[in-house]
């Protein structure tokens, strides 16, 4: 049932939403007589700052001091084949980001992600253990992945259900549908090249041959959120779903159309885990959506949406599996690597939210002192 704006209503939140879609700054509150006015100079100095300060920018300046000190002082971090165990075993986690980045900008989460990869790479492996070519079988898996991703938006979108609760459901029941498919039986009998080019290198280098089709969707991605309208309107959506509707956009369509491509990407995914670790299992990916969401949630995208860059995103990706490839190689065992993936969550969540409130604390401190002596008067 398609929308239809509200048209000449409201027109303060159809200002708002009009400031998220072209990404413009709320001016300084100027009610004061002028008050709150800054000199030019001194204004850009601070918005310099700011932007040197953003937590995108931070993440990815610890990613840069990290790579330092591994390739320093962690014993055979730098070698090519590590290298490119890094990048392979990462692989998953950046692919599904990009959708997974554009789904929380617009307010949304999928955590059924990890569980539709596994559902994939059972179904790869119950087709390919019937007889079907591998060419047929990528097609029908990614079709499903179509598939998941539509019942997941339906059910957020449609009938009002909130994402979390929706996605935590499907989770359980993807897995639940893999396990049927497959049961406990590992398929891993693939066509050759198709292994190889999961795990296989560029020449001599350390670069996955598979990180290449990644990279060409890295930059659709890029281009599709920060430079067309569509992800002008995934930040408004994600800022004020009431006002993105009165300026016009399909917010459930819009919302929608991110389920099925989260969908998409990790079904894919679930064909690339199989191939590159050369086994179907039901239980593949499990977890996956804990990175996924940490990463992307550590790169400065807002849980609450709205707010946030893929770069940042992509950071967060690299910083949480070198993190992850580092402490692997200085024997950390798996289960603490996930406590540290948590605490990392939290943090995520956590640390942009105590950096905002600082920041409004002080905002609100400055406007006090920069009030009139009129105006003081006559507050007290």
């Amino acid at each position: 049932m398609a929308e239809t704006p509200r048209e000449k209503a409201a027109p303060g939140a159809a200002s708002k939403a009009a400031k998220a879609v072209s990404g413009a700054d709320v001016g300084p509150d100027r009610s004061a007589g002028g008050a709150a006015s800054v000199p030019a100079r001194g204004g850009q100095a601070l918005g310099r700052a700011r932007d040197a300060l953003r937590w995108d920018t931070v993440v990815g300046a610890l990613l840069v001091v990290l790579l330092l000190c591994s390739f320093s002082f962690v014993d055979n971090f730098g070698n090519a084949l590590n290298l490119s165990f890094l990048i392979g075993n990462t692989l998953p986690i950046a692919l599904i980001a990009l959708p997974m980045t554009m789904l929380v900008v617009s307010g949304e989460i999928d955590l059924s992600v990890g569980s539709t990869a596994g559902l994939s790479g059972a179904v790869m492996g119950r087709l390919w253990n019937q007889g079907m070519s591998i060419e047929t079988i990528i097609p029908l898996c990614i079709l499903l992945g179509v598939v998941c991703g539509l019942v997941n938006g339906l059910l957020v979108t449609r009938l009002g259900l909130p994402s979390l609760a929706v996605t935590i459901g499907t989770l359980a029941a993807y897995r639940g549908i893999a396990q049927i498919v497959l049961g406990s039986n590992s398929v891993t009998d693939f066509p050759q090249q198709y292994l190889n080019f999961a795990s296989d290198r560029i020449g001599g280098t350390f670069i996955p041959q598979a990180a290449v089709p990644w990279a060409v969707l890295l930059v659709i991605s890029v281009v599709a959120l920060h430079a067309t309208p569509v992800g002008r309107s995934l930040f408004a959506v994600g800022a004020s779903q009431e006002a993105a509707r009165f300026a016009g956009i399909r917010v459930k369509r819009l919302k929608l159309s991110m389920f099925v491509a989260t969908g998409t990407i990790s079904a894919l995914t679930g064909v690339f885990w199989a191939l590159h670790y050369a086994s179907a299992r039901y239980d593949n990916a499990t977890g996956l959506e804990l990175s996924v969401i940490a990463a992307v949630l550590l790169g400065g995208i807002d849980f609450d949406g709205g707010k946030g860059t893929l770069g940042g995103a992509v950071a967060g990706v690299f910083l949480l599996g070198a993190l992850q490839n580092v402490m692997s190689l200085v024997n950390v065992s798996a289960q603490s690597q996930t406590v540290v993936t948590g605490v990392l969550l939290v943090i995520s969540v956590l640390a942009p939210r105590v950096a905002r409130q600082v920041g409004r604390a002080r905002a609100r401190r400055k406007a006090a002192g920069a009030q009139p002596p009129a105006a003081l008067a006559a507050t007290t």
